[in-house]
């Protein structure tokens, strides 16, 4: 139940993302918006899924092209 939920948050806060990175020309967010919202189908250890996903949203932050 608990990766649903973790799936459910990063897939739209990765909506988000991929939808600033379109709107934007911005490469950074779009990609990691697309990792986001991909990730759940790949990874199936929660723990694991959380730390991705927050090194998912805390990437665009860091790294700016």
């Amino acid at each position: 139940m608990a990766a649903l939920l973790w799936g459910v948050v990063f897939g739209s806060v990765g909506f988000g993302f991929f939808w600033y990175g379109k709107k934007q020309p911005a490469v950074v967010p779009l990609v990691c918006g697309l990792g986001l919202m991909t990730l759940p189908y790949f990874v199936s250890n929660l723990f694991l899924l959380v730390a991705i996903g927050v090194a998912f949203i805390v990437l665009p932050y860091f790294l700016r092209l």
